[in-house]
């Protein structure tokens, strides 16, 4: 009976330790999931803040080490001898938060979403007002009456949103997308001509998304895209704009820096019954985007260019937080093609808005 005390004893006074450095760890553990969740919900970007939540749900539970001894854990046998024990379990290394390019694109098992789920595909914007230091009147000369003076100030909007409607295509890597996007240039303040819209341009695309791992000059290359987009403004006659096209795009980030880049080919060149067969010598082959983010602040430029005519554009946003889901949003534009009916027209704007992504 003393002998089985004395078992007891001992047994005690060596558990009582690991106990203690187990609830201490514990402790420690809760304390690091606590910091991670704080760190996902102050991130402003929906997206990236969901799969950022999302990476912390699919981490593995922590599992604290028995003994915090560099001596191999003893335990005692039934009548009191150490022996030695099972080897301690290490806790996983904690999942790297996803990047905002990956968590747009779907491109790892921890940022996927499914099928059919709608995401933000370009900007989601709307402008109040959206001053052109010119207006480009001349199309409307032959289809209305006296034209119409449009005003300098506008309402102008954008809508785009993007979907997954195919996964891993024949065992691949490569999803499916559709993406839409519309722009709307609104004469709201122009009671004179009751407020009219001058333009609406709309843009249906197809894209099919490759996965990439690679690094290049400290830039990580995320993804090579190739689409089919169609873009016009629904008119007719010498109001009808639209063209067609195939392109390639490459997207690269590095921490808060993301960067886009697409060249494409118009597959529409033929001159009869075309109103904009030279829209390439305005609106390039191909454009560029790039985007830092800091503390709820984004900032944007998007470039294209001809460099055969020398023509081409230049748009600057910045967007800063209102609240969780929306942003103020500032926008500068130079250059040709700011709407379709503008494509061969140079003109600068300056607007001031909101903008939402989801």
């Amino acid at each position: 009976m003393k002998t089985n005390v004395r078992t007891l004893i001992f047994s005690s006074l060596l558990i009582a330790p690991a106990i203690a450095h187990a609830s201490e760890a514990t402790a420690v553990a809760t304390a690091e999931l606590s910091q991670d969740l704080l760190r996902c919900s102050v991130i402003g970007d929906a997206s990236a803040r969901l799969g950022c939540f999302d990476a912390l749900a699919k981490m593995p539970p922590p599992v604290a080490p028995i003994a915090a001894t560099d001596a191999p854990a003893m335990v005692l046998d039934a009548a009191g001898a150490e022996t030695d024990g099972p080897a301690t379990a290490n806790a996983a290394p904690p999942e790297s938060l996803i990047s905002r390019t990956v968590q747009r694109w779907e491109l790892d098992e921890a940022a996927k979403r499914g099928r059919f789920a709608f995401r933000s595909h370009r900007d989601n914007y709307l402008l109040l007002a959206n001053y052109s230091s010119s207006s480009n009147d001349a199309p409307f000369v032959k289809v209305t009456p006296g034209g119409i003076e449009s005003q300098h100030v506008e309402l102008t909007y954008q809508l785009s949103f993007k979907m997954k409607f195919a996964e891993q295509i024949a065992g691949s890597p490569v999803d499916l997308w559709f993406g839409y996007t519309q722009q709307s240039y609104w004469q709201a303040y122009n009671r004179a001509a009751s407020s009219p819209f001058r333009e609406t341009n709309y843009q249906p695309e197809l894209m099919a998304v490759l996965p990439l791992q690679a690094n290049f000059a400290g830039l990580d290359f995320r993804y090579i895209n190739f689409g089919l987009v169609h873009q016009s403004n629904g008119q007719t006659g010498t109001l009808s704009r639209s063209w067609n096209r195939i392109y390639t795009e490459v997207g690269v980030d590095r921490g808060n820096f993301s960067l886009s880049a697409r060249i494409w080919q118009r597959l529409d060149n033929a001159k009869s019954n075309n109103d904009n067969a030279d829209i390439t010598d305005f609106m390039g082959n191909g454009d560029v985007r790039a985007t830092f983010r800091e503390n709820g602040h984004e900032y944007s430029a998007t470039v294209r260019r001809n460099f055969r005519t020398g023509h081409g554009s230049v748009q600057a946003g910045w967007a800063f937080p209102v609240s969780r889901n929306l942003k103020g949003y500032l926008q500068l534009f130079s250059g040709y093609g700011q709407s379709l009916i503008d494509y061969n027209y140079s003109q600068k704007s300056l607007g001031a808005g909101f903008l939402v992504d989801f």
